[in-house]
């Protein structure tokens, strides 16, 4: 990796350039052959942005290839797929169903330039040591195996992750404020009378079924051991008590991507739903009001990084490494951060970003100036706080994450059961 780094500096200066080229040419003629390298990366369209590629070519000097899909292509193209990517750049639910394939291979923590400054979500479960860790698939329970080769998990760190960590955030409701009228700060919202034809919950089961636990739960019509890994009967009463709001109406629509998501909330025609952040800031920056609503009953989280074909070797393995190394040095993050994630090394991010900036979407802090997103849309201004404060009020109420559970195909079956209804 130093080798790596040398060379790309030597470019940029004439003077280390010519010295390299005498002392080490092996370097430099990496630098000229990276060039050519194109690396095949898919995820979902939460992080996979053409701004990225286009910065990666720039600082890097080779092409990625970024294709987006709904969370369920993903899923299937990681574990069915091998041959048609690079990098897979997946949530960490998503790795309990690709790992066991064998298509993805461990990576080592060694090579990770800023490894030790990943936040603790992603190696101990813990935001800080007196957090508690939340119910689901967290991200830190899928992050580690034994080493090169293992397909079994590992509770703590052992220096081979399954994935690099990037991207997260403390997901919760969207409301149009402007249409509802009114204080909105609990899970139940979402099935309330008050807002049939209105609402709607997103189509991937895997997601979707926590924000039904959620609810469920807030109701006191459930109360689960575990959120994260429902037995039969609690998936059965869970998928029930949302089918009857169905049946009678609650529910506008299903969204599975982005878009739509945006289009249902931008349009009006639903003023509650299952929200991503970036989402948020879409709707909002067409200047309509959008609130990321903080609710009593804490956070549904998620997190997503970056894994590695098994079968990338050789160069192509190391520029991925240089890749790796790049997206956590910060200029990504303080991309992602103005849509309102998190990065997994924030402190790499505070340096690509303006204090009012990090004030405002870290530290919880009033916006002394316009609050802008990536693309220069406002989005908030003086006076402003971002919806439910600062990153240790957000992520420290986390209540579960995103999650794959031991009764997987059965619930799979019994929401497509519901979607159907």
């Amino acid at each position: 990796m130093s080798k790596m780094r040398y060379s790309r500096r030597a470019l940029l200066k004439g003077g280390a350039a010519a010295m390299a080229a005498s002392a080490l040419p092996a370097p430099m003629i990496w630098a000229q052959e990276i060039k050519d390298i194109t690396l095949r990366q898919f995820g979902t369209g939460v992080s996979n942005l053409n701004d990225v590629a286009t910065k990666v070519k720039e600082d890097l000097g080779f092409t990625l290839e970024m294709t987006a899909l709904d969370s369920d292509a993903v899923t299937q193209r990681a574990a069915t797929q091998p041959d048609s990517f690079d990098i897979a750049d997946i949530e960490y639910w998503i790795c309990k169903k690709v790992w066991p394939t064998g298509n993805l291979q461990a990576m080592d923590t060694a090579k990770i330039k800023n490894y030790d400054k990943i936040v603790g979500i992603f190696k101990s479960g813990k935001l800080t040591p007196e957090s508690v860790i939340a119910q689901g698939t967290a991200p830190h329970s899928v992050g580690f195996v034994e080493g090169p080769g293992s397909t079994t998990f590992s509770a703590s760190e052992t220096g081979w992750m399954t994935l690099i960590p990037t991207i997260y955030n403390a997901d919760t409701l969207g409301i149009r404020p402007d249409l509802i009228g009114r204080p909105i700060s609990s899970w139940t919202e979402l099935l309330n009378p008050e807002f049939k034809g209105k609402a709607s919950i997103l189509d991937i089961s895997s997601i979707g079924i926590m924000d039904m636990a959620m609810v469920c739960e807030a109701m006191g019509e459930v109360q689960y051991a575990d959120k994260g890994n429902m037995t039969k009967e609690e998936i059965d009463k869970t998928i029930g008590i949302f089918t009857e709001a169905k049946k009678n109406g609650q529910f506008r629509a299903f969204w599975k991507t982005f878009d739509e998501s945006v289009n249902l909330m931008a349009s009006g025609e639903v003023v509650i739903q299952s929200m991503w952040s970036p989402a948020i800031t879409a709707v909002k920056s067409r200047g309509i009001p959008c609130v990321y609503q903080p609710l009593k009953e804490g956070y549904r989280s998620w997190g997503g990084g970056i894994g590695l074909s098994a079968g990338l070797s050789g160069m192509a393995l190391d520029a991925a490494y240089e890749y790796i190394n790049w997206y956590l040095s910060g200029w990504v993050g303080g991309y992602l951060m103005r849509q309102g994630y998190y990065s997994a090394v924030p402190e790499t991010s505070k340096e690509f970003m303006s204090a009012d900036e990090w004030g405002y979407w870290f530290e919880g802090k009033a916006a002394t100036g316009d609050i802008t997103s990536p693309t220069g849309d406002k989005l908030a201004g003086a006076g402003d706080l971002r919806d439910g404060g600062s990153f240790y009020d957000r992520m420290g109420h986390v209540a579960c994450w995103n999650a794959v559970m031991d009764e997987n195909q059965y619930m799979v079956r019994k929401w497509n059961e519901f979607i159907a209804a």
